[in-house]
């Protein structure tokens, strides 16, 4: 109880010392001010944004939330707006009157302030650049939102505005030692419309994260362990990108690639088969189930990553276009145009591949022969066909 007191007066001093503020620094803090503390929250962490899951989800930015367990990653997401129509101002910590106070985001006709704080993806910290709103319908700007256009086809390209969204700061509050930023007559008149709070889902997604100590950051100093998802709950695709790292680094070979995907893909058809027989959702056992696989692919990841199988070719000539074919594979797994039932063909011959070089080179003292190398080339040139053929035949990984 002394503990709540304590707090509580705290918060007011905070409110206090707001309401002491010149006109102009005050406006920036309009919106409610819903937690006051003492230590400023960390850096932002800098990551990928995920592709789209479908038509019509909007990009919610990542940011430093506050709660018992201290500061946690709440990850950037992509959601549905409560209504067409609404863009999202995303919440920020401004520092005042000796203390750090949480202002949350909010859904309006308009973007506001929030905090010049530049989380990027559109939001450079000073409106919106992403996109928006046109007949009923969202258009993405793909030069700053990461959009699969054969899937969403509401699009435009502009990229006067990259150079504005690239982030040089990546402080995360507004004010002294952070960010020197006072909102603009636009953000000022942003901030008297109506305005919506966060989703349900979008409040579901922060309290899960508040459990998860790969999030905290007591725990991860600033590198939370999921940076960004594609969608509330979307586990998925967070194995998707760890499995992709691991391919883009060498950590994961074909082989250790084909099997981690084989088993996501039969896990993606079980998820389906599930939900096709339940009328499109999962019980909760079923969910409990999926839970339980994930968790264990999840350590497949980890243990394929960290053993002493790696899939360095070097710099000659086969080996860079070994390579080369990989970096293609994870460029398709992050962006979804590989599913893991494709990505797991093309991994298949890749594997078959490096296997008959290894039994070429063995036979001849650790060299290839002219005409093997002229073999081998065929085959990727046959393998890398492959790939832009499942990457571009319109079939994308399942959420």
């Amino acid at each position: 109880m002394k503990l709540f007191h304590k707090s509580l007066t705290l918060l007011c001093l905070f409110f206090v010392a707001l309401s002491l503020l010149p006109a102009a620094a005050s406006a920036q803090v309009a919106v409610g001010v819903g937690v006051s503390v003492h230590v400023g929250p960390p850096a932002l962490p800098v990551y990928t944004q995920p592709i789209i899951p479908g038509d019509g989800y909007l990009w919610t930015p990542g940011y430093w939330a506050y709660g018992p367990v201290g500061y946690y990653w709440v990850p950037g997401v992509w959601v549905r707006p409560p209504r067409v129509g609404l863009l999202w101002t995303p919440g920020y910590w401004g520092f005042a009157g000796g203390a750090y106070g949480w202002h949350a985001g909010y859904w309006g006709p308009h973007v506001g302030f929030y905090g010049g704080i530049n989380y990027g993806f559109g939001y450079g910290g000073v409106g919106f650049v992403g996109g928006g709103w046109s007949g009923g319908f969202f258009r993405y700007n793909t030069a700053v939102m990461n959009v699969n256009t054969t899937v969403v086809h509401n699009v435009y390209e502009d990229r006067t505005v990259v150079n504005n969204t690239a982030v040089i700061n990546h402080a995360s509050f507004n004010g002294t030692g952070g960010i020197a930023a006072q909102p603009n007559a636009g953000e000022q008149a942003a901030m008297h419309e109506e305005h919506v709070q966060g989703t349900s889902e979008q409040l579901s997604h922060e309290q899960a994260m508040s459990h998860d100590r790969n999030q905290l950051a007591s725990f991860n100093h600033g590198t939370p362990g999921t940076a960004a998802m594609d969608s509330v709950n979307g586990r998925r695709f967070n194995q998707q990108g760890r499995i992709a790292n691991g391919v883009s680094s060498g950590q994961l070979t074909p082989a250790e690639t084909k099997n981690l995907e084989g088993r996501e893909a039969r896990l993606n058809g079980e998820v389906h088969n599930d939900r096709a027989a339940n009328g499109g959702t999962l019980t909760p056992q079923e969910r409990q189930q999926v839970n339980g696989q994930q968790n264990n692919l999840s350590k497949s990841i980890y243990n394929d990553k960290h053993n002493a199988a790696t899939d360095q070719y070097g710099n000659n000539e086969v080996g860079a276009r070994r390579d080369l074919q990989q970096q293609r594979v994870a460029n398709g797994i992050r962006s979804g145009q590989l599913s893991p039932s494709e990505t797991a063909k093309v991994e298949g011959h890749e594997e078959n591949i490096n296997k008959n070089i290894a039994a070429d080179r063995s036979a001849n003292g650790g060299r290839l022969t002219p005409q093997q190398r002229q073999n081998i080339n065929q085959r990727q040139n046959r393998a890398s066909r492959q790939i832009y053929n499942k990457k571009h035949n319109g079939k994308t990984a399942p959420k």
